[in-house]
């Protein structure tokens, strides 16, 4: 696509201050939050490339924190269903995710070294091809042992409902000014998606991943629309649709696991009772019952804006910013935060943020220790820390951006397709008509830290960059070491 075409330059990955100070906010080690960089940039790059954009299908964990709920868990892992089952291929494979590392490269700097790909073809239950990958990048932190992406590569899944294309979250100062998008599964396929994996493997992130998306009312298809999506994913694996009788017997594993597999993907874990005692409630209104309850939203005032932007940057300090941030997540878990305010801490249950007549940002919350509805001016916050203590909301959280829209089952339903036998492919590069793919690369190398740089025209000259010893080298020119193709 022509917004995304390469200019010949040389890159520089973001600032390492930029990852530690966002781990710093968020109470994550820097390599989650690295990694959490990393994936943005590679989606851009799977999206970027012709023979993939139309064709993988974005889906699990990750897309959900980015492309719908960016104040959800961080996740590790890329998965996509292919409609092109000939690109399960290793060396369509080796030669494609080539050529996205230069393409990303070019754009920040972040190196994905082509020898350090593997992809591991193999035969699914089903008796279909599946890919399981490892893509291996070296970003802003830069640790010795170079650590890895996984890409869990599909063909035969059943895709109920037509995808769309959706933005992706990427809170970083590099973010392309056209934005990042990619082909998703609908949101109802996603949940779908997670009530069956929690079923079939029960794992803590499926029921952490299953009870987020049931609180979230804005969001929440019809009953009838999920378990109609349900049914399928189960007929297809060959499953018995689930019921909560059918996971009592794994209670006792999911709380062992709770700690271990979820705590190092958020900043606080919320505790693993208030997650297991919904589930009752999520399988009555599955099957036809109750919907939940949802809280009216609490009074706007005369003038008074909610502010509800999915990238929530205002003009204000980054003590601000990351108080922000702790908030939202806060209240997207639903956990009361510490509140330090004008001298004294209050603990808190936060519901919204909003403008002003005067132009002040509030925050409207709930007071638990005196038990009554407060507001407080965010240029007066002090500091703000979640806190492992649960609530149920008595307003409407409006502190997460409005949910996505909503696909109706008659509408959205695509003509199911035959998966296609894999068909081995040339591995030479494709031409690429705009995106820079498939085009010579010409690599020069700095003559003072050795660093290499690719270019799309013979031009030796080298801006000023960072070297790996933290000095800087002037702008040089460079000694060329080959051309790529």
């Amino acid at each position: 696509m022509d917004s995304r075409a390469l200019e010949s330059r040389d890159a520089d990955m973001i600032e390492r201050r930029e990852i530690l100070d966002m781990a710093t906010r968020m109470s994550l080690t820097p390599h989650v939050v690295e990694k959490d960089y990393v994936l943005g940039w590679m989606l851009a790059g799977i999206s970027a490339h012709d023979a993939l954009r139309d064709s993988w299908l974005f889906k699990g964990g990750t897309c959900l924190k980015k492309c719908f709920f960016e104040t959800y868990r961080f996740s590790e892992d890329l998965d996509f269903t292919l409609t092109d089952a000939s690109h399960l291929d290793e060396e369509f494979l080796k030669q494609t995710f080539s050529e996205i590392g230069d393409w990303i490269y070019e754009r920040t700097g972040i190196e994905i070294p082509a020898e350090k790909q593997a992809f591991d073809i193999y035969t699914n239950p089903r008796g279909s091809t599946s890919c399981q990958g490892k893509i291996s990048y070296r970003g802003p932190i830069a640790p010795r042992d170079l650590p890895r992406i996984k890409l869990d590569l599909t063909a035969d899944e059943r895709i109920v409902l037509a995808p769309n294309r959706v933005s992706v979250f990427h809170p970083y100062t590099d973010a392309p000014e056209e934005g990042i998008d990619v082909l998703a599964y609908a949101y109802e396929e996603l949940f779908g998606e997670k009530v069956r994996a929690l079923a079939e493997r029960t794992r803590p992130r499926d029921l952490y991943d299953v009870v987020n998306l049931f609180r979230n009312g804005e969001a929440l298809p019809s009953p009838s629309v999920l378990l109609d999506v349900l049914r399928q994913k189960c007929e297809f694996k060959g499953i018995n649709v689930p019921v909560l009788a059918d996971l009592e017997e794994h209670r006792g594993e999911l709380e062992n696991l709770w700690q271990s597999m979820l705590a190092h993907q958020l900043p606080i874990l919320p505790p693993y009772e208030n997650f297991w005692e919904e589930l009752p409630a999520f399988f009555e209104w599955l099957a036809g019952g109750a919907a939940p309850v949802i809280p009216a939203r609490y009074a706007v005032g005369a003038g008074e804006v909610v502010l509800r932007a999915r990238d929530m940057r205002l003009p204000v300090s980054g003590q601000a910013q990351s108080m922000i941030e702790i908030i939202r997540f806060a209240a997207g878990n639903r956990l009361l935060v510490e509140l330090d305010y004008q001298g004294s801490t209050r603990r808190i249950e936060p519901y919204s943020l909003r403008r002003t007549q005067d132009g002040n940002i509030v925050l409207h919350a709930w007071n638990t220790d005196k038990n009554e509805h407060r507001s407080y001016r965010l240029d007066r916050m002090q500091g703000a820390r979640v806190t492992n203590r649960s609530f149920v909301p008595r307003y409407a959280i409006e502190l997460g951006p409005e949910g996505p829209v909503q696909v109706s089952a008659s509408s959205a339903r695509p003509q199911s397709y035959t998966p296609r036998a894999p068909q081995i492919r040339p591995t030479r590069a494709p031409t690429r008509r705009s995106t820079g793919f498939g085009q010579p690369v010409h690599i020069y190398q700095c003559p003072v830290c050795n660093k290499k740089f690719r270019r799309r025209t013979h031009d030796s000259q080298l801006n000023p960059h960072k070297n790996d010893w933290g000095g800087q080298c002037s702008g040089r020119r460079g000694f060329f070491v080959e051309t790529k193709y």
